[in-house]
């Protein structure tokens, strides 16, 4: 099922995904990483925002 980027909030916000290059560049730009490091976070962490960005140092 392909993502349907006209609903956003909830969820999206919560959670990240890695599977589309877009939102790992988002997510990776939000909290001013590297994708790499992102990616790093999140396999140490899990996928839920809160726990990335905490892993991240809170930036």
């Amino acid at each position: 099922m392909s993502d349907d980027k006209t609903k956003t909030g909830g969820q999206d916000r919560e959670l990240i995904s890695l599977s589309e290059d877009y939102e790992a560049r988002d997510w990776a730009e939000k909290f001013g990483v590297s994708e790499k490091a992102l990616r790093d976070a999140v396999a140490r962490v899990g996928n839920r925002a809160e726990d990335v960005q905490r892993e991240l140092g809170g930036r």
